[in-house]
Protein backbone atom coordinates (compact mmCIF):
# COMPACT_ATOMS: atom_id res chain seq x y z
CA UNK A 1 0.00 0.00 0.00
CA UNK A 2 1.57 3.46 -0.91
CA UNK A 3 1.07 6.36 1.28
CA UNK A 4 2.27 10.49 1.13
CA UNK A 5 5.18 10.78 3.00
CA UNK A 6 6.92 13.98 4.41
CA UNK A 7 10.27 14.10 4.33
CA UNK A 8 11.12 17.20 6.45
CA UNK A 9 13.70 15.79 8.35
CA UNK A 10 16.33 15.07 4.98
CA UNK A 11 15.33 18.91 4.03
CA UNK A 12 16.57 20.20 7.12
CA UNK A 13 19.56 18.23 7.20
CA UNK A 14 20.79 19.27 3.57
CA UNK A 15 20.14 22.79 5.01
CA UNK A 16 21.62 22.25 8.35
CA UNK A 17 18.81 23.99 9.57
CA UNK A 18 17.21 22.82 13.48
CA UNK A 19 13.74 22.42 14.12
CA UNK A 20 13.94 25.18 16.00
CA UNK A 21 15.56 27.81 13.80
CA UNK A 22 12.96 26.59 11.19
CA UNK A 23 9.98 26.82 13.69
CA UNK A 24 10.95 30.55 14.29
CA UNK A 25 11.53 31.37 10.40
CA UNK A 26 8.02 29.90 9.35
CA UNK A 27 6.30 30.79 12.92
CA UNK A 28 4.75 27.33 13.34
CA UNK A 29 5.22 25.88 17.04
CA UNK A 30 7.55 23.32 17.19
CA UNK A 31 5.17 20.52 18.49
CA UNK A 32 3.17 20.96 14.88
CA UNK A 33 6.80 21.01 13.49
CA UNK A 34 7.41 17.54 15.23
CA UNK A 35 3.78 16.08 13.78
CA UNK A 36 5.17 17.05 10.73
CA UNK A 37 8.63 16.01 10.71
CA UNK A 38 7.46 12.52 12.25
CA UNK A 39 4.97 11.40 9.64
CA UNK A 40 2.09 12.33 12.14
CA UNK A 41 0.18 14.92 10.14
CA UNK A 42 -3.12 14.58 8.76
CA UNK A 43 -3.16 16.97 6.56
CA UNK A 44 -0.65 20.43 5.70
CA UNK A 45 -2.10 23.77 4.93
CA UNK A 46 -0.69 25.20 1.32
CA UNK A 47 0.29 28.47 3.30
CA UNK A 48 2.07 26.21 6.09
CA UNK A 49 3.97 24.09 3.22
CA UNK A 50 4.73 27.43 1.20
CA UNK A 51 6.42 29.01 4.33
CA UNK A 52 8.38 25.80 5.10
CA UNK A 53 9.48 25.80 1.26
CA UNK A 54 10.67 29.02 1.13
CA UNK A 55 13.10 28.67 4.62
CA UNK A 56 14.41 25.97 3.24
CA UNK A 57 14.63 27.25 -0.67
CA UNK A 58 13.48 23.91 -1.51
CA UNK A 59 9.73 22.82 -3.80
CA UNK A 60 7.53 21.21 -2.09
CA UNK A 61 7.84 17.49 -4.47
CA UNK A 62 11.35 17.84 -1.90
CA UNK A 63 9.27 17.67 1.00
CA UNK A 64 6.65 15.73 0.80
CA UNK A 65 6.61 11.91 -1.20
CA UNK A 66 4.71 8.91 -2.19
CA UNK A 67 5.85 6.10 -1.22
CA UNK A 68 5.31 2.57 0.08
CA UNK A 69 4.18 2.15 3.48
Amino acid sequence: MKKIGIRLDQMMAKRKMSLNELSARVGITLSNLSILKNNKAKAIRLSTLAAICEALDCQPGDIIVYEEE
